[in-house]
């Protein structure tokens, strides 16, 4: 079969990075080109050091536009700017990891419907699309740990959560916070109540359980390392623990990198891999969900691989079989 031939465009950002390390070890795939302006020319282990020596590949500011797939790496507002100034084949299918589709409001961009690119919810609507939403890396822990309560109706109360990230979820340009002597043993947290990943996790969240009315409170936090998010939620739950279990497992029996932990979790268990470990704690009327990804991965890049990989009916895991950094 011909390899697919694939476009970047924002190369030069960490999500871009790890979606170039794992597209240049998948068998199905061709890197066509990697589209970055302001580093036209130079090769792309001058920027991502971590690829010297895996490829000759170097940044252009030209475009084909009859690529297979498209990925669109760039800041949130930028992506539906450049699809406006830029034309693409009609079979070329794209999949965006920015905020910009994700909404159902902002779905259908110039005859194009994104669909939203969580593979735990929407596997079968993602075979069929030919342009992707991809979520956001909060959004992607939270969902997946409230889900399987959204589906059997059970989210009558609100939810707290409690969630921390690395210092690569805030990307490359360097601000006050992200500096080494602000972000080194240091921890605070930002957007309280108001993080823009909400209107994706509450819209999912409806999907499953059209009467939830019930508060999504959300404490994001800047962690002192450099990626994965651990976050913790809970809310009322009548159940037992065993029944948390079993539905839990139930949702989750098809799923390729989400798993359910009877043991406590941490994050060098995801950290470089595509998984989303969960682990379920009951206290008296209480549920405590735990969920841990890697932010670069199964929380942008490794996700929109998956996705890549359901759209052309390739194993869901092609190119993702990583082994977490353990130690």
């Amino acid at each position: 079969m011909k390899k697919l031939e694939i476009g970047i465009i924002g190369g030069a950002g960490y999500t871009a990075g790890e979606l170039i390390r794992l597209l240049l070890n998948h068998s199905k795939v061709n890197i066509n080109f990697i589209y970055s302006t302001s580093n036209a020319g130079n090769k792309i282990a001058k920027v991502h050091q971590d690829l010297i020596g895996s490829t000759d590949l170097v940044f252009t500011n030209a475009i084909n536009p009859k690529i297979d797939v498209l990925f669109l790496c760039l800041g949130h507002g930028n992506s539906k700017a450049f699809l406006e100034e830029n034309t693409f084949s009609a079979e070329t299918k794209i999949i965006d990891l920015s905020n910009d589709f994700r909404l159902t409001n902002d779905a259908v961009f110039e005859g194009k419907t994104f669909v939203y690119g969580l593979p735990e919810l929407n596997k079968e609507a993602i075979k069929k699309a030919n342009y992707i939403a991809n979520p956001g890396c909060f959004a992607t822990a939270i969902q997946l740990a409230l889900l399987p309560l959204a589906k059997v109706e059970v989210l009558q109360s609100d939810v707290h959560v409690n969630a921390v990230t690395g210092a690569t979820g805030a990307g490359t340009s360097l601000s006050a916070t992200t500096h080494f002597t602000w972000r080194d043993n240091n921890f605070s947290h930002y957007k309280a109540f108001t993080h823009q990943h909400l209107g994706e996790i509450n819209q999912s969240v409806k999907i499953l359980q059209s009467d939830f009315s019930s508060e999504i409170n959300f404490m994001p936090n800047r962690g002192d390392f450099s990626r994965g998010i651990f976050a913790t939620m809970y809310t009322k739950y009548n159940g037992s623990l065993e029944d948390a279990k079993a539905l839990y497992n139930a949702f989750y029996k098809d799923a390729a990198f989400t798993v359910v932990s009877d043991d406590e979790i941490h994050l060098k268990q995801v950290v470089n891999t595509n998984k989303c470990i969960l682990h379920l704690h009951k206290h008296d009327d209480k549920l405590l969900v735990t969920s841990i990804i890697d932010n670069l991965l199964k929380g942008a890049s490794g996700q929109a691989i998956q996705n890549m990989n359901l759209m052309f009916g390739f194993e869901e895991t092609e190119g993702l079989k990583l082994k977490a950094n353990y130690f």
